[in-house]
């Protein structure tokens, strides 16, 4: 389900690139979507999920059903309360939102006005796509991850008929795309009700900060604003540095980080997502072994795909965006200099699907304030590495100190991990790296070959380019299956065992 809806997402980008280019207005559409989309990651996705599923966990194991429908009440009115207050100032203070996280957009003008005018329209998304997180949270808890994995298709369809159909009735289009995201929310909370009124769980809101889950979850979630969605904190500094470069390095960013989100949103959210509730049983069940055995799998399935995943973006950087977003206004120019922010995104792609795993080990055990310290230390290394790297590499600078940011999260969380005793390596671990190791640099090899110059792909027809990114992209996951195969490694192996299911 979340490939469906990343394949979605990949033709919405194809439409808006196609329809909007890379310019001073999707610059400022870009801003605009990602201030709300930030908050919900860090609010919502970020410190509230991992904050509100342990303890949902917790209730559904150890409380009765009623006491379980209390605390779901209590949370759901508590939070649409906040979620209110800090909508109204949002679009109360969208001038100076703007001027912090976009420094660059001139005080007036085109980029700021319409910046700060969209901003008033998607915040109130925030409160919805928040609520529908809540949503999410409790269907997963239950087991029905397919639903919040759909959900986000409904954005991406929503986006793609604004940019046809109601952009072209303002008189600056763009802001049609806003709209389409404030009518995506409404849709994507009504369309996960029917599931919650199923189970029994379609909340009904009651305004209680003193409810006793409420108050665990609240103390839980304060700690780890910056914990899971520091990826999403640094890449909101890398538009404020953006910000200061020429026309257009907004766009490309954003751009690039929606090639880099297609493996990070399909492999790690879903895997990150799927095992949280299983160490949180584990963690409730006080099964130590079982707990380290599915972090194990986690990062075993992560690097499976999140290796050869940086390979692919970084060799066809170029190929792939000239196929999939080089048409109408998005040109030549474009693709090259997305190509540069792409190829230091892929860096990367394993430690960012690494990050999310990692800290849900922590999230999973209750501890909160780990994850936020190491957060902390690696976004005061992205900052201090945009201010290196912006001047020599201009945006692509921007995107490498990410990627190295990322790095260093993922290593502090994995030894905190280890020296705690929270995750053992089971055997094997050298054997399966060294041959990870051999199927990559093939797959590397293969398509640095195969994709020859990147002017070719500006130059050549659309259905050339089509077929030609097709058959390489396919042809490697063949020769990388065949390496795994050949160097021993099988599918039993790469299956959570049913022992691990709580």
């Amino acid at each position: 389900m979340t490939m469906i809806s990343r394949v979605f997402g990949f033709l919405r980008d194809m439409v808006t690139a196609s329809i909007f280019g890379a310019g001073a207005q999707f610059d400022a559409f870009s801003t605009a979507f990602r201030i709300p989309n930030l908050l919900r990651r860090l609010f919502a996705e970020g410190s509230f999920s991992q904050a509100f599923v342990p303890v949902l966990s917790d209730y559904q194991k150890r409380k009765s059903p009623e006491e379980m429908k209390q605390f779901v009440n209590a949370m759901s009115g508590t939070l649409a309360l906040s979620l209110l207050i800090v909508t109204i100032l949002g679009m109360i203070f969208a001038p100076a939102i703007i001027h912090i996280f976009a420094p660059g957009f001139a005080s007036k003008g085109d980029r700021f006005d319409l910046a700060v005018t969209m901003l008033r329209i998607n915040f109130p998304y925030l409160m919805l796509i928040s609520l529908t997180a809540f949503s999410g949270a409790i269907l997963n808890t239950h087991r029905r991850f397919w639903v919040a994995a759909f959900t986000p298709v409904l954005l991406n369809i929503s986006m793609i008929a604004a940019a046809f159909w109601l952009s072209p009735h303002f008189t600056q289009p763009i802001i049609g795309l806003a709209w389409g995201v404030m009518i995506a929310g409404i849709l994507q909370l009504l369309f996960q009700w029917p599931f919650l009124k199923n189970l029994a769980m379609l909340p009904r809101p009651v305004i209680n900060f003193r409810d006793p889950g409420v108050s665990r979850v609240l103390k839980l979630m304060l700690p780890a604003l910056f914990g899971v969605s520091v990826g999403q904190i640094n890449l909101m500094v890398d538009s404020m540095f953006a910000s200061l470069l020429v026309v257009g390095s907004v766009s490309w960013l954003y751009y690039s980080d929606r090639l880099m989100e297609f493996p990070l949103g399909v492999f790690g959210v879903a895997i990150s997502t799927v095992i949280l509730p299983h160490l949180s049983h584990h963690h409730a069940a006080q099964s130590e072994e079982s707990f380290s055995l599915t972090l194990d799998w986690a990062l075993r399935a992560v690097l499976l795909v999140g290796l050869p995943a940086g390979v692919v973006l970084a060799v066809m950087a170029g190929p792939m965006l000239s196929t999939l977003f080089q048409y109408g206004i998005f040109n030549g120019h474009s693709v090259l200099m997305a190509q540069k922010s792409l190829s230091a995104f892929a860096v990367g792609i394993a430690p960012f699907m690494l990050v999310k795993v990692l800290a849900a080990g922590f999230y999973a055990k209750q501890d909160m304030r780990t994850p936020v310290r190491i957060a902390v230390i690696a976004m005061l290394t992205n900052i201090a590495l945009n201010i290196a790297l912006i001047w020599p590499l201009a945006h692509a600078g921007i995107a490498l100190a990410t990627s190295l940011a990322a790095i260093v999260n993922t290593g502090f969380l994995f030894y905190f991990l280890r020296t705690r005793g929270f995750y053992k390596p089971r055997e094997g671990w050298f054997g399966f790296a060294a041959r990870l190791l051999i199927a990559n640099v093939v797959i590397g090899i293969w398509l640095w070959f195969g994709a020859g110059e990147i002017q070719t792909w500006i130059d050549s027809p659309a259905i050339w380019r089509i077929t030609h990114l097709g058959f390489l992209l396919g042809s490697s996951v063949v020769i990388y299956l065949a390496m795994l195969w050949l160097t021993g490694i099988r599918l039993h192996h790469l299956l959570m065992p049913a022992t691990l299911s709580p």
